[in-house]
């Protein structure tokens, strides 16, 4: 089980994403952008993964990937957009990120993405 972190300003999305990686085992907590996304990690909660998406009001998915790969630097981050010209811009995050999925996605696209980046995240970490 691993602990995830979702920032989404999308209550649908959010709450999708949320249940499908609860289904699969895992511990979760939401943030509605990516400011409440920040108070989650500064309350001493150590997440396995961050799952953010890019367009989001106060702090995007972007500024956000880049201060948690600078202060959380073992948490994976997967972001999601429904914006091509978002997704460009992620792709300069290369080395940060694990990979930038496409909106609408399904069940099993955001499941395999979160499980990928989190089997990722353990090779490296060992």
């Amino acid at each position: 089980m691993a602990k995830v972190l979702i920032a989404e300003d999308d209550d649908a999305v959010r709450e999708f994403v949320r249940r499908a990686l609860v289904h699969g085992g895992h511990d979760v907590a939401t943030a509605n952008d990516g400011l409440d996304a920040l108070d989650h990690l500064s309350d001493d909660a150590a997440f396995d993964l961050l799952i953010t998406d890019i367009v989001m009001p106060g702090m995007d998915g972007i500024a956000l990937a880049l201060k948690v790969s600078k202060e959380f630097p073992k948490t994976a981050i997967l972001m999601m957009t429904g914006y091509s010209a978002e997704r460009q811009r992620a792709h300069n995050l290369d080395e940060l990120i694990h990979e930038v999925i496409a909106k609408p996605f399904s069940l099993k696209q955001i499941c395999d993405a979160a499980e990928d980046a989190l089997s990722v995240r353990q090779r490296k970490l060992h």
